[in-house]
């Protein structure tokens, strides 16, 4: 009897021993998936960028890296979609969300872009010279750059590129094609080589016959004058507070404070340009601005009849001309006018009075305002002639009328001379076309 008692005692105690062993191993259990709940998830697209009618797919995965796609609820702005891929229907910026749980994604944001449908072809200009090149674009209606993608063609030719250089003038057609698709028919109009005119260089010279240093510029236009016949002189003489200038008037004071001159001699060309001291060694920045050619030409028609002259201005408009607004200026001057002329230079021999100087150019009135009258801005279109007729007394301190010419400048709204021409009474002048 002793025996069984033992052994149900160690039956009891193996029976507690195991029992226990199978808690402990059930309570290691239980805090091994609390340690793998997740915390957080993962939203991702296939792709950020799509167009109309594209299927975006949609994953979803927990802080580790499960996949936890079917048994999330996603969301495109708002709205519940069913299951994990959405087809696009309209353009737009979307945002995308997915829910586990008790756990929201981050955001997701999917652009899409309206589907191409059809493609235009524009061109930096319609209107071009020959020469000029003309510069494509091709884009589709999404707003895409196709341009290097596609295909234009000139009669049904591949211009090869997006750019075209036209060697005759007419009316060229282009069209564009890319994939499946045909742009419109874009129209160049190709105009002949536009009008160009020979181009003068303006000097208004301030001087005085008492200004002792005025002969320093006088000297620098006689060699300007000796290497271009493409130069117009104004020659504005004014009086000092105590010499007397015989030359001066009330046209010229007009002038000068127009301009702010203070001080002789002052030397402007082209009327906004002060040419550089000493005059004489810069006489390249003169003969510089006759290389260009201008893109508006002069031509002079004066007359006298008794006291009375009269000149008949024409301007011709250059195709190319760009100013909005110019002004015409037109001056009477003379020649040949004998004064002593007091010299503190070294120029003509380097006496204190060069005795009987010529004095040329001198300007004596103006048909115009000394800064210009409008031209109508409706008369500035390429191609165009301004015409107009001006008309004045002879002044009085004019005794020779043989030895007077007129002066015409047009310039900007800035007063800068476009261009300048000069012409004696009798004369009557073609347009100098290049």
């Amino acid at each position: 009897m002793q025996i069984f008692k033992l052994s149900r005692l160690f039956m009891l105690t193996l029976v507690f021993l195991t029992f226990g062993c199978s808690s402990d191993s059930d309570s290691d259990t239980d805090n091994n998936n609390n340690n793998n709940e997740p915390n957080s998830i993962t939203l991702t697209a296939n792709t950020a960028n799509a167009e109309e009618g594209d299927t975006i797919i949609f994953t979803v995965k927990t802080n580790s890296n499960e996949d936890v796609t079917s048994q999330s609820t996603i969301k495109v702005n708002g709205n519940e979609i069913s299951g994990s891929s959405w087809i696009t229907s309209t353009h737009g910026d979307f945002s995308v969300t997915a829910k586990y749980n008790n756990l929201t994604s981050n955001v997701v944001t999917v652009q899409v872009q309206e589907s191409l449908t059809s493609i235009v072809l524009t061109a930096n200009s319609n209107q071009v010279f020959v020469g000029d090149e003309i510069i494509f674009s091709v884009a589709g209606n999404n707003g895409d750059n196709l341009t290097s993608a596609a295909t234009i063609t000139y009669n049904g030719i591949n211009i090869g590129g997006n750019g075209y250089t036209a060697t005759t003038s007419g009316l060229y057609e282009f069209v564009a094609t890319y994939d499946a698709f045909t742009s419109n028919t874009l129209e160049v109009n190709v105009l002949p080589p536009p009008t160009k005119f020979s181009r003068n260089v303006l000097i208004e010279d301030y001087t005085g016959t008492w200004c002792g240093y005025c002969p320093r510029v006088a000297y620098a236009i006689e060699q300007v004058e000796s290497q271009t016949d493409k130069v117009v002189v104004v020659a504005t003489h004014l009086s000092s507070q105590s010499t007397p200038d015989p030359y001066h008037n009330s046209t010229a004071v007009e002038l000068a404070n127009a301009f702010n001159v203070s001080g002789l001699p002052t030397a402007n060309l082209n009327r906004t340009t002060t040419w550089n001291y000493p005059e004489p060694n810069n006489v390249n920045q003169a003969l510089s601005l006759t290389v260009d050619n201008a893109d508006l030409g002069i031509a002079l028609s004066p007359s006298v009849n008794g006291n009375n002259l009269n000149v008949e201005v024409k301007v011709k408009i250059g195709e190319l001309f760009l100013p909005g607004s110019a002004k015409l200026v037109v001056f009477l001057l003379e020649d040949g006018l004998i004064y002593n002329q007091t010299n503190y230079t070294s120029y003509y021999g380097g006496t204190s009075t060069i005795s009987n100087f010529e004095h040329n150019g001198v300007l004596r009135a103006s048909f115009t305002d000394v800064l210009g009258d409008a031209i109508p801005a409706n008369q500035l279109t390429g191609g165009n002639v301004y015409t107009t007729t001006l008309s004045m007394s002879l002044p009085s301190t004019i005794s020779n009328s043989n030895n007077i010419k007129v002066v015409a400048i047009v310039t900007e709204s800035n007063n800068t001379a476009i261009n300048s021409r000069e012409a004696h009474f009798g004369d009557s002048q073609t347009f100098e076309e290049i």
